[in-house]
């Protein structure tokens, strides 16, 4: 669930080897785009854009504010995490707006283990809830459903042309942060995790079962706009405990409440951009965040417009990040 800003004539067109890196892990490219002499004393933002509404929400907002208070230009790119994070250390990433928690990623480019092209930009104000969810009327229906300890007698019920004979759980995007096929093996539970490839799919999956009373279970998370359309019930897993997600392969826990926050370039941090402190400033609620992500998803407004709105409608949050 990244961004950057360009320094002068530092951004050149990068090294074949660097593209390639960067484009093989399946993110989309990025593109290097001629600063812009009039930006004025912010320079330019390079604005990673993870695939999932509420982090459009995030960077779009942010990018907003940074355009027309501070005359940035800010280069949304659109990007998978791992991929972001590649960015910092090249000068093409300067901002991941939203980030869910990836203790792999800092170890290796945070400055105590790893190269310190990037750095924890603080929170967002948003809490971050992973976990799994069934449709309304299924927990209504059964109430028992919500506890992973009967899942099993309802596996058939799950079941598709896609799940092998097993009940179908249904995961998101393979790329987000998730444990569902280790928690699916060391629960023994009769299940297969079939991916629906992201945000829209597993949304869409969850507005039909729901529709017609179909039988879902799947990976999905909070801060999202859905939630107020179709109030998803969550199926208790084991608690979370310090290190019970250590190990990917022997997870069996649920995953824990996760305050969000901003990973941004080190070197960036330390220019004279006025988009720094903007950066660092931004905090919202999760109610902000979701109102912003219905009017690009339920409203069908673009992230840019819908940003606008947000931002008029909201002066004062506005001027606390500028400080």
């Amino acid at each position: 669930m990244r961004y950057t800003r360009s320094r002068g004539g530092r951004l050149a067109v990068l090294a074949a080897c660097a593209t390639l890196t960067l484009a093989a892990c399946g993110g989309g490219d990025i593109e290097a785009d001629a600063p812009d002499a009039g930006a004025g004393e912010c320079g330019e933002i390079n604005m990673a854009v993870n695939p999932w509404v509420g982090y459009e929400a995030n960077a779009y907002v942010v990018g907003h504010v940074a355009e027309s208070e501070l005359g940035c230009r800010v280069n949304y790119k659109k990007l998978k995490e791992d991929v972001a994070w590649q960015g910092f250390g090249t000068g093409e990433v300067d901002v991941v707006i939203e980030d869910w928690g990836h203790p792999d990623l800092e170890d290796k480019f945070y400055a105590e283990k790893g190269d310190g092209s990037a750095m924890d930009g603080g929170s967002t104000g948003n809490v971050g809830i992973i976990g799994w969810y069934v449709p309304p009327w299924l927990a209504e229906e059964n109430p028992d459903i919500t506890s992973f300890e009967n899942l099993n007698k309802y596996a058939d019920e799950f079941a598709t042309s896609e799940s092998g004979g097993k009940g179908q759980f249904l995961g998101s995007d393979p790329s987000y942060v998730q444990f569902d096929e280790a928690i699916v093996k060391n629960l023994d539970l009769d299940f297969k995790v079939v991916f629906s490839g992201g945000e829209a799919g597993t949304i869409s999956a969850f507005q039909k079962a729901e529709e017609n009373k179909e039988f879902l279970i799947g990976y999905f998370w909070e801060p999202q706009y859905i939630h107020a359309e179709i109030p998803l019930e969550k199926v208790e897993l084991p608690p979370f405990e310090e290190g019970c997600q250590d190990e990917p392969a022997k997870v069996a826990c649920d995953y824990p409440e996760t305050p969000l926050k901003k990973i941004i370039s080190t070197e960036w941090a330390e220019s004279d951009s006025s988009g720094v402190d903007l950066v660092k400033n931004f905090e919202w609620t999760n109610d902000d965040q979701n109102l912003v992500a219905k009017y690009i998803t339920a409203d069908k407004m673009s992230p840019e417009d819908a940003a606008e709105k947000w931002v008029e409608d909201n002066p004062d949050k506005v001027e606390a990040w500028l400080g």
